[in-house]
C-alpha cells in the first residue's frame, strides 16, 4: 500500500506521477463508473460486449461497477479486486502458471525489479500477484505515458500503483526533467520509503523475442544521483533483482509480427489510436499455455559502466527464461537444427500446428516474424 509522503513539498512534486493515495481511490472508482468513454470501452472489449445493445446499457453497466467498488475505500483494497481478476485471468487463459525463485524476496526489503517485457499488463501483474500471495509487498510499476492517451487509462494505472515515466516528444529539457523526476520518485520509494519498483529492461515489449536491457534506461535509474556516486554502486543500493516472464503463446503474436513486418519495408508504422487498448484486452483474455515467471538473486554489480550493467542484467534475465514447446518448435519449423530440446513428439507437433494455425491467418511474407517471436529465445 502506498504510504503518503509525510513531507508536503515531496507530495507535490510526485502529484504528477504518482499513483493514488488512499484517500484519492474511492472517487477516482466512482469517476471512472460514470466515464462514457471508459463504459465504451468496457462494451467492445470486456466481458460486457454482449450486453452494449440493451436498452440503457451504459446505465446498467454504470451501476454494476459502482457496486462493485462501492466498499473499496483505499489502494489495498482496490489491490484484492485486482488480485481477484488476475487470478481470474489465470483460471481462464493459463494452462500452468509456474514460478521459481520467490524465496530470493526479503519481504521486509524494498527491490528494483528489472524485467524483460512482453505483456503490457500482465508482466507486472503475475510478479505483484506472486509477490501478494506469498506475503511480499507489491511494486510501483513504470509506464510509459505513451499508454496513458486517455484520462481513465491514466487512472486505472495509478490506482494499481503504476507511476508515469513522461517521454513525450517535448524539448530536451522537459525530457530530462521528467526523466529525472521518475528517478527521484524510485529512489525515494526504495531508499527512503522501502518499497519495490518494477521497471521493464528497455522501452516497450519484445516484439522479436530478443530480450534486452537498454542502457538508457539504466541511465534514467541513475539521474538522481549521477553527480555523487558510480551507477554500479548506486545500482547495488536498489537492491536490483532480475525478472523474467515466458508465454508459451503470445495473444498479440500476429500484431507484433505484422509491425515488425511494416517497419522492415521502412514503411512509417502510425498505430491506431485503439491499438495499445487492444493489445491489452487481447493479452488479458487470449489463450496463453503455459507461463513462467522466474525471479532471480539480487544481483552485484562491478564495474561502472552503463554498457557493462545492462549487459549484466540481460544475462541474468535470459538465464531465469523458461523455453516451452513453441520456441523449439518454431526453430524446427524454420529448419534450424536443435539440440537439448527437452519436450516429447507430442508438445512439439502441438505446438507446431499451433504455429502453423497462426500463420494460416496472416499472409507469407509476414510469416517469419511470427516464427522469429518463437524461435530467437532458443538462438
Amino acid at each position: 500500500m502506498f504510504i503518503p509522503l509525510q513531507d508536503l513539498s515531496t507530495v507535490n512534486k510526485f502529484d504528477s506521477i504518482r499513483p493514488y493515495h488512499d484517500e484519492e481511490v474511492h472517487e477516482v472508482l466512482l469517476e471512472l463508473s460514470n466515464n462514457r468513454r471508459f463504459l465504451k470501452m468496457l462494451f467492445e472489449t470486456g466481458e460486457f460486449k454482449n450486453i452494449k445493445y440493451l436498452p440503457f446499457a451504459r446505465k446498467i453497466l454504470s451501476s454494476v461497477l459502482k457496486n462493485k467498488v462501492k466498499d473499496i475505500h483505499d489502494v489495498e483494497s482496490y489491490q484484492d479486486l485486482f488480485e481477484g481478476i488476475v487470478s481470474d485471468v489465470i483460471k481462464k487463459s493459463i494452462n500452468n502458471f509456474s514460478v521459481s525463485g520467490i524465496d530470493n524476496i526479503d519481504p521486509n526489503k524494498g527491490y528494483l525489479f528489472i524485467s524483460n517485457h512482453r505483456d503490457i499488463t500482465l508482466d507486472s501483474a503475475l510478479l505483484n500477484l506472486t509477490l501478494h500471495q506469498n506475503n511480499c509487498k507489491t511494486t510501483y510499476n513504470a509506464v510509459g505515458n505513451n499508454l496513458l492517451s486517455e484520462k481513465w487509462a491514466s487512472d486505472l494505472m495509478r490506482l494499481n500503483k503504476s507511476f508515469i515515466i513522461d517521454r513525450s516528444d517535448k524539448s530536451k529539457r522537459d525530457i530530462y526533467k521528467s526523466l529525472h523526476l521518475s528517478s527521484d520518485f524510485i529512489y525515494e520509494s526504495i531508499l527512503n520509503k522501502n518499497e519495490s519498483i518494477w521497471i521493464a529492461q528497455k522501452q516497450g515489449r519484445s516484439k522479436d523475442g530478443i530480450d534486452f536491457t537498454d542502457p538508457s534506461v539504466i541511465k534514467m535509474i541513475h539521474l538522481h544521483s549521477r553527480k555523487k556516486i558510480s551507477v554500479n554502486e548506486y545500482l547495488n543500493s536498489l537492491n536490483v533483482i532480475p525478472v523474467s516472464i515466458s508465454y508459451e503463446n503470445d495473444p498479440n503474436d500476429i500484431l507484433k509480427a505484422r509491425e515488425l513486418y511494416l517497419t522492415d519495408l521502412n514503411q512509417i508504422y502510425t498505430k491506431d489510436p485503439k491499438e495499445d487498448l487492444q493489445s491489452i484486452a487481447e493479452g488479458v483474455r487470449g489463450y496463453k499455455g503455459n507461463v513462467h515467471l522466474g525471479i532471480g538473486k539480487v544481483i552485484n554489480f562491478d564495474i561502472d559502466s552503463y554498457e557493462s550493467c545492462s549487459d549484466q542484467i540481460t544475462k541474468e534475465i535470459k538465464d531465469l527464461f523458461m523455453l516451452h514447446a513453441t520456441n523449439y518448435a518454431a526453430a524446427i519449423i524454420q529448419g534450424i537444427d536443435i539440440t537439448n530440446n527437452p519436450f516429447d513428439s507430442t508438445a512439439i507437433d502441438d505446438a507446431i500446428q499451433y504455429l502453423n494455425n497462426k500463420m494460416k491467418a496472416i499472409p507469407e511474407e509476414i510469416h517469419p516474424y511470427l516464427l522469429n517471436q518463437y524461435s530467437n529465445p532458443v538462438l
